[in-house]
C-alpha cells in the first residue's frame, strides 16, 4: 500500500477508527474522498492500473469492503464471489427457498447507526414473496418496544438472513430497503396473502422489503439442526422453561429496588 498519498484529513465530527485494520485503512474509511478520487490518486492501490481494482465500486458492497479487500489481497476472490452469486433480485430458485423458510434473522440500524437483529418466525412460508424484487414478513403483537420497526422508520437499510439448518445447510441473504404497510392495506393490494394464524396470532403490519442484493451464504460453517416440537411447560412457577425472563433480569432489578 503507498504510504499517506492523497488521504484526506479524517472529518473531526465522525467517529475514531475501531476494529483491527490498521490505521492507514481506518483513516482511508473514514476520509472525506470518495473512494473513486481515492483510486485515481494512487492512495488505496499498489496496482492501480489493475482492472479488478480500479473497477471495484462498481461492483456491489459498500466502500468499506472494496478497501479492505485492496488491503488483505481478497479482492480478485471478491470480484468472483460478486460476479458468480450477487444478484439485484431474486431467482426462480431463491424464490423457492424463501416460500419454505420458516425463521430469519433481521438487521436494521437506526438513523444513528446503532444496530440491532432480531429473528422472526412463523411457518414454512410466512415470508412471501411478492414479485422477484419485493418480499414482506409479518409483524405479529410483541412486547411492543418494536425496536426493528423504530429502526426501519428512521433507516430503511436492511439486511434479512434466511438459513436452511435442516435439509440443505445453505442460507440466503437478502438486503435492501423496507418500509411498513398495515396488514388491512397490504392485504388489499395482494388479496392472496395467507390469513392462517400463527399459534392463534394474526399479522398487525408487515414489512416490505425491496430486494436490493440477494446472495448465498455457503454451507461451510452451517449447523445441522434437527427439529423438535414446539412444547412450553406453562403450568410450572419456574420462570426458566416459560422463558419470560430467562436471564434473571426482571427478579434482579425487584431486588435493586426492594
Amino acid at each position: 500500500m503507498v504510504s499517506g498519498v492523497g488521504i484526506a484529513p479524517v472529518t473531526p465530527t465522525l467517529p475514531n477508527p475501531t476494529g483491527t485494520a490498521e490505521a492507514e485503512v481506518h483513516q482511508l474509511e473514514l476520509s472525506e474522498s470518495s473512494p473513486d478520487t481515492l483510486i485515481a490518486s494512487g492512495s488505496v492501490l499498489d496496482e492501480p492500473d489493475d482492472p479488478l481494482s480500479c473497477h471495484a465500486f462498481d461492483l456491489p458492497g459498500s466502500a468499506g469492503e472494496h478497501l479492505l479487500q485492496t488491503a488483505y489481497g481478497t479482492t480478485d476472490r471478491a470480484a468472483r464471489f460478486y460476479n458468480d452469486q450477487v444478484l439485484d433480485h431474486l431467482n426462480p430458485r431463491m424464490t423457492e427457498f424463501v416460500g419454505r423458510m420458516d425463521m430469519a434473522f433481521v438487521a436494521t440500524s437506526d438513523a444513528k447507526g446503532e444496530c440491532d437483529c432480531s429473528l422472526r418466525t412463523g411457518p414454512p412460508g410466512f415470508i412471501e414473496v411478492l414479485n422477484d424484487r419485493t418480499i414482506a414478513y409479518p409483524e405479529y403483537r410483541g412486547n411492543g418496544v418494536m425496536a426493528s420497526l423504530g429502526n426501519i422508520s428512521e433507516n430503511p437499510s436492511i439486511g434479512v438472513l434466511m438459513v436452511d439448518f435442516v435439509t440443505d445447510l445453505i442460507g440466503l441473504h437478502v438486503n435492501g430497503t423496507a418500509s411498513i404497510v398495515e396488514d388491512a392495506v397490504l392485504r388489499g393490494e395482494h388479496p392472496d396473502l395467507p390469513i392462517d394464524t400463527e399459534r392463534g396470532r394474526t399479522p398487525e403490519r408487515w414489512v416490505l422489503v425491496n430486494v436490493v442484493e440477494a446472495y448465498v451464504h455457503c454451507r461451510k460453517h452451517i449447523p445441522r439442526m434437527v427439529p423438535f416440537d414446539r412444547a412450553r411447560r406453562w403450568g410450572t412457577d419456574d420462570p426458566l422453561p416459560k422463558g419470560g425472563d430467562y436471564f434473571g433480569v426482571k427478579a434482579a432489578q425487584r431486588l435493586t429496588t426492594a
